[in-house]
């Protein structure tokens, strides 16, 4: 009765029981069953033979048949089957009693697709996938990354110290004052960072030691202020001294969006990748800046260091700010209000602006642009676009530009007008790397050479060209300029030292020349230059192109003049010719009356 009573128990519940077993479970089971009950009815029938012969102790026959029971059982049941394990995620989800245990078999089957515990290998594994990715994730999204950090590093109590180890990283490696005055904020759908209220200065560090603040830009301005009052002391003496020889400023920012890239940081290249600077005011101060005697401003080209920025797109937006210029020269605004370069390198910094996608602005209230040329059929009419030999043209153009910045410091023409405007437009053209139009660049280059040979044998007939020239044609800048002198006035240099006696000679006419043209004087040259010349160069002096540019003008001068004396010395036959064949009639005919 004792196992008559556990059967009938259990195939009692079946139908509760079934529902969570699975098809080979079930299957097992209902051999098990049924091998039990076979074993407890052979049982019975050995028991009721045996009660019926032997009348022995009830209790001991009770056992006696449980352990016959367990052996029959185990003999019908391979242990396999008693010792059955799932295999599937579905057969442990079946096995599973809640949300969590299900959530624990679906984690673990997606990590190792098994449910056997975690050991050292599995905990390896993860630690291998979390550096991997990261490192990933630098190399591939490295704005993102540093978004990330800024994220959930830049809380309430945070935000100070992101601001302040951003700030002192910049501090660090461009030696400026910078102050923050709100929060960095990651910028998640333009995949940058921006940098908000911003005041960036460089001052003589005896006076403000390059450090990082945080505060308003309106208390940054006022200290700066104070500094230049010297309101503030000195610093210590231990430090060497800064006679601030260098261009100064005060500028506050807006806005500052940049990307980073991994990859240019690892190549050398500085770690920004896009920037755009919104709304900048302030003061840049070169009143400080001084030169030596007979100084050459190739001694002052920026030299190429590993680190230093390569940009590959930089965008500025709403800019103005004053500029202040030695030599006690007049304090005048400069305006930028759109500019676009496809890429800044701080090593080709003014080669870089020249070549920019567009730039609209102004100069001392004279508006220049720079943009690509429209038309390249402009230079051979004709040629096509596609058999083009230049890689891109750029059309530089300036309006009304007060000829007091040309003259300032410069010998030659420029030098000696003084007062007037000028009008002026470059094309600015950089040969292809490839499919190089050999005829036109090198005709250029010819030219050039051929000048150069000219005006070297008027100021030294004895010297001779020892250095050979360099033909590699993809390595010239050509620029076709033309210029408009409106209403201007020159005046003869006091000192004349520096020019020849074949120069000085054409001074006067060409004084003579520009006094006597009341309207505007069109002046149109070619300046072919190396690209070697604006490695390291920011300005049109250490370029030298405000040299050529001024040789080039003084060419043009000499030839006008050269061409007013021969055009008054036509004149002047044709005069001669006409007074001697009016004399010759007036002859004939008082010899035909008498």
């Amino acid at each position: 009765m004792f196992f008559s009573r556990g059967l009938l128990c259990s195939k009692a519940r079946l139908p509760s029981l079934f529902q969570k077993f699975t098809p080979q479970l079930k299957q097992s089971t209902f051999r098990y069953i049924s091998s039990a009950l076979n074993t407890q009815n052979s049982l019975k029938l050995q028991y009721k033979r045996y009660y019926s012969t032997n009348h022995d102790d009830p209790k001991k026959l009770n056992k006696h048949i449980q352990n016959d029971l367990k052996k029959e059982t185990q003999k019908e049941l391979p242990k396999q089957e008693l010792d059955w394990v799932p295999k599937t995620k579905e057969e442990f989800l079946a096995r599973a009693n809640g949300f969590s245990q299900r959530m624990r078999v679906r984690a673990k089957w997606l990590l190792k697709r098994s449910m056997r515990p975690f050991n050292v290998d599995d905990f390896s594994a993860f630690f291998s996938w979390i550096v991997m990715g990261n490192v990933l994730l630098i190399i591939l999204g490295t704005t993102t990354f540093a978004s990330l950090i800024i994220y959930l590093m830049n809380t309430v109590f945070a935000q100070e110290l992101v601001a302040k180890t951003l700030g002192n990283f910049i501090t660090k490696n461009t030696g400026m004052t910078v102050v923050f005055e709100s929060a960095i904020v990651p910028g998640w759908r333009d995949g940058k960072i921006s940098f908000n209220k911003c005041f960036v200065s460089k001052r003589p560090k005896n006076r403000n030691k390059s450090k990082f603040e945080k505060g308003s830009q309106a208390d940054a301005i006022a200290n700066a202020v104070a500094r230049g009052d010297g309101q503030i002391s000195e610093a210590d003496g231990d430090e060497p001294y800064d006679d601030g020889n260098y261009t100064q400023f005060d500028l506050t920012i807006d806005q500052v969006n940049v990307s980073f890239s991994f990859s240019k940081f690892v190549n050398g290249r500085g770690i920004l990748d896009e920037v755009e600077v919104n709304g900048l005011r302030g003061i840049v101060d070169r009143t400080h800046v001084r030169w030596a005697k007979d100084d050459d401003p190739r001694n002052y080209k920026n030299i190429h260091r590993q680190g230093d920025f390569e940009i590959s797109n930089f965008k500025m937006n709403d800019v103005l700010f004053t500029l202040a210029q030695p030599s006690g020269f007049r304090p005048f605004n400069v305006s930028i209000y759109s500019c676009d370069l496809p890429i800044l390198r701080k090593n080709w910094l003014f080669y870089d602006f020249l070549n920019a996608n567009n730039i609209s602005g102004s100069y001392d209230d004279s508006l220049f642009t720079i943009h690509k040329r429209q038309r390249i059929n402009d230079f051979k009419d004709d040629s096509a676009d596609k058999n083009s030999p230049w890689k891109r043209v750029t059309r530089c153009r300036v309006d009304a530009l007060n000829v007091d910045h040309l003259n300032t410091g410069l010998e030659g023409p420029f030098g000696w007008i003084t007062s007037g405007e000028v009008d002026m437009i470059g094309d600015i053209m950089v040969p292809e790397d490839e499919g190089v139009n050999m005829v036109e660049i090198l005709s250029a280059i010819t030219d050039s050479l051929a000048k150069e040979a000219r005006r070297a044998k008027i100021l030294k007939p004895e010297s001779k060209e020892t250095e050979e020239s360099n033909t590699d044609v993809t390595k010239y800048f050509i620029m076709d300029l033309q210029i408009k002198l409106n209403n201007v006035k020159a005046a003869v240099p006091i000192f004349t030292n520096d020019l020849s006696y074949v120069n000085n000679a054409l001074v006067r006419p060409i004084v003579g020349y520009i006094n006597s043209r009341k309207t505007y004087i069109p002046i149109n040259c070619r300046i072919v230059k190396k690209l070697e010349d604006f490695d390291g160069s920011w300005t049109v002096y250490d370029s030298l192109l405000m040299d050529d540019m001024s040789i080039e003008v003084y060419d043009a001068f000499a030839n006008y003049v050269a061409n007013e004396e021969v055009r008054t010395i036509r004149i002047k036959r044709v005069g001669f010719w006409t007074l001697q064949i009016l004399f010759q009639l007036l002859l004939m005919s008082l010899g035909a009356i008498a």
